[in-house]
């Protein structure tokens, strides 16, 4: 008799990480390199900014995205952002925020092939910057909850973060698949644009892979919610 060998819905996407490891900024400068490669670059294509030529917002996951990570400034790009990121990375000479101009001295990059999707196996993940989980309308059941009915939807809104990373680089599960995840954070307080929002830091486990630097949960364009497999 035959065994029966199960896939799992998976795919390879490309993506690029630039760094610059002789340059240190705060984590909160992370909307402040998004801001000054969206307007250097922004004849070259929407994606790098998230807004089209009339100003209309391009919805959907960010395919490039800005971070402080351990303090050195990181852009990553995913599908085409990998692309454009691997393009202008000659061109990138300066970091000019918010006035202050900064010569780059040296500047990395990779890039990779990086298989995503389910996974027979569990892996762990940390949250390398601040994961911002909750928009206003899911913040106000959670202050609301009991602890376990936090945990609880901690773990529903992690997981349909990730299905939507899987829809937008062309990855759908089968009906039979199921994403299981195990959130282990601490909640914590970010500060964006002069307001004090509800985030989280810890690790999460699920039987996913995903690419090292990619952002879950909101405002991942300017580095919140970033992630690394241990």
């Amino acid at each position: 008799m035959m065994s029966s060998i199960t896939t799992f819905s998976q795919t390879k996407i490309p993506v690029t990480r630039v760094s610059f490891p002789g340059i240190s900024l705060r984590t909160r400068d992370g909307h402040r390199l998004r801001g000054y490669f969206g307007d250097l670059f922004r004849e070259h294509s929407p994606i790098l900014h998230n807004h089209y030529a009339d100003g209309s917002l391009r919805y959907g996951y960010p395919l490039v995205q800005y971070k402080i990570l351990h303090g050195k400034p990181t852009l990553v790009g995913l599908m085409e952002g990998a692309e454009l990121l691997a393009k202008l990375f000659t061109k990138i000479r300066e970091l000019n925020l918010g006035g202050e101009q900064i010569p780059v001295i040296n500047k990395n990059i990779q890039y990779e092939l990086a298989v995503t999707g389910l996974s027979e196996d569990l892996y762990q993940y940390q949250f390398e910057n601040l994961w911002m989980a909750l928009n206003q309308e899911n913040h106000r059941d959670y202050v609301k909850f009991s602890a376990a009915e936090r945990q609880a939807q901690l773990k529903r809104v992690l997981i349909s973060q990730i299905l939507v990373f899987f829809k937008d680089v062309g990855l759908w599960l089968k009906p039979e698949e199921r994403i299981m995840a195990h959130v282990k954070v601490t909640e914590g307080v970010a500060q964006f644009k002069n307001q004090s929002m509800v985030a989280f830091s810890g690790t999460f486990t699920a039987n996913v892979l995903l690419p090292d630097g990619i952002g879950l949960g909101k405002q991942v364009a300017r580095g919140f919610g970033a992630i690394k497999k241990l």
